[in-house]
């Protein structure tokens, strides 16, 4: 099993605790959403298993994968596996999921763009079902 627990090249942030994630995921901001930059970057750091919601981004996203294995999935399409250096460039206003394999901790940085056209739409979670199939 890959192991990340103190995640990849930044800090593993603190837990997240929302609704959006099934199993334990952490969040470190490295670059807050305001108007300056207007390009929040963030630090995702899945343990084996966990992953998040499906949903949508109003202005897209891209995801640049920098430890462990893991799946991206847009919906209606094969999920698509991930490793270290992968990079994902998600179109806005389409439906996915992202998180770790069951034996995998997973590192990604997210970076929301064109976030003056809104935020994100979280939806069902990704079934263990749904999962247990990859």
């Amino acid at each position: 099993m890959t192991t990340l627990e103190n995640s990849v090249i930044f800090d593993k942030g603190e837990l997240i605790t929302n609704d959006y994630f099934i199993g334990n995921a952490y969040l470190k901001m490295l670059v807050p959403e305001d108007t300056v930059y207007n390009c929040p970057i963030g630090n995702v750091t899945f343990e084996p298993g966990a992953r998040n919601n499906w949903h949508i981004h109003d202005g897209g996203q891209i995801l640049l994968v920098t430890g462990g294995t893991g799946y991206y999935q847009e919906e209606g399409q094969p999920a698509k596996l991930l490793k270290e250096g992968d990079v994902v460039t998600i179109p806005k206003d389409v439906k996915h999921w992202h998180g770790a394999m069951k034996d995998s901790w997973f590192v990604h940085l997210a970076i929301s763009t064109n976030v003056e056209l809104g935020g994100t739409t979280w939806l069902e979670p990704v079934s263990n079902e749904h999962y247990d199939k990859l």
